[in-house]
This record gives C-alpha cells, sequence and structure tokens, in this order.
C-alpha cells in the first residue's frame, strides 16, 4: 500500500509538471503586447507634433500583431515643450478591451508650438 502510494504521489507530480509545461508552450504561441514598443519609436524623432493618432500593430511590430490596434496622445504639457505621450492597444476584432496602456514624458525643444506655446493645438 505503501508502494502504490508513492507511485500515486509520483504520478501525479509528473501530470502536474506536464500541464504547466503546455500552459506555458500555449502562452509562447501568443505574442506579447506592451505598449512601450510603440513608445520606443516615438523617442526616436526630434519633433513631436500634438494630436490623436491610430494605427494597426501589425504595420508596426509584424504579421504577429495583426489582432491589435493601436491608439496614441500627444499633448505638449508644459510650455517648455515638454509633451506627454499616452498610447493604449485593444483588440482589432471582437471586444475593444483595452490590453496594454503606458504614458510617458518626452522633452523635445525642436517640435512646432503647440497649444502650450500659443500653437493651433491638436490637428
Amino acid at each position: 500500500m505503501i508502494a502504490i502510494a508513492i507511485f500515486f504521489v509520483g504520478t501525479f507530480a509528473i501530470l502536474g509538471l506536464v500541464s504547466s509545461s503546455l500552459a506555458n508552450a500555449r502562452r509562447l504561441q501568443r505574442p506579447c503586447v506592451d505598449a512601450s514598443a510603440l513608445l520606443s519609436q516615438l523617442s526616436l524623432t526630434n519633433k513631436l507634433v500634438e494630436g490623436v493618432y491610430t494605427g494597426n500593430l501589425g504595420d508596426t511590430l509584424g504579421k504577429a500583431y495583426q489582432d491589435y490596434r493601436w491608439t496614441g496622445e500627444i499633448r505638449e504639457v508644459s510650455s517648455n515643450k515638454l509633451f506627454q505621450a499616452d498610447f493604449i492597444i485593444q483588440n482589432a476584432y471582437g471586444s475593444r478591451a483595452i490590453v496594454s496602456r503606458t504614458t510617458t514624458l518626452f522633452f523635445r525643444p525642436l517640435s512646432p508650438a503647440g497649444s502650450m506655446d500659443g500653437g493651433l493645438g491638436f490637428k
């Protein structure tokens, strides 16, 4: 009886490992979606223009991300060319649940006059 109990404990431990391995393999098949990838591309620019921008994440990051769309808002938050960039990523089809959201500040002195500097503001 003790040998059978040890056998079953070992068997269930192995089945638990197999189950968690399969769950991890399924998780790896789905792309990891993070809005900071969009902000990293935005950080490469020297000029920011206030406005609301949208696009398909697949156009930016490749085919694996076609099922996601992004929306970003750039606005000047201080008169010294300090901009706030808010980006969200949503499912492109079905529910429009927000998958990822991020916000950051950029100092871009070469940007055109924004709403805080007497510019036209949003496009």
